[in-house]
C-alpha cells in the first residue's frame, strides 16, 4: 500500500503520474489533478481543460490571456 501525497490516505490502489522528470503518488484524480494541474494566472482557477498560453503563461482561456498579456498571441495547447 502506498500514500496519497495531497491527502495521505493509505489506499491499496494508489497509482502514480509521472510528469517533469518526478514521479506522484495519488489515490484519487481528484487528487491529482490539486497537485498538478496548471493555474490560471489571471483568474485563478485550476486549469481542468485545454487552457491555453500567452508566452510562457498559461491560462484557463483566450479572455484570461489577452486581458493580462494584451496584443498575445494564443496558443491552444490541445
Amino acid at each position: 500500500m502506498a500514500a496519497c501525497e495531497v491527502c495521505g490516505n493509505d489506499y491499496d490502489a494508489t497509482f502514480e503520474v509521472h510528469a517533469a522528470g518526478e514521479v506522484h503518488t495519488f489515490d484519487s484524480f481528484e487528487c491529482a489533478i490539486h497537485r498538478t494541474a496548471p493555474v490560471c494566472e489571471h483568474c485563478g482557477c485550476t486549469v481542468i481543460g485545454h487552457g491555453v498560453q500567452a508566452g510562457s503563461r498559461f491560462f484557463c482561456c483566450a479572455h484570461c490571456a489577452r486581458h493580462v498579456e494584451s496584443g498575445a498571441t494564443v496558443a491552444d495547447r490541445t
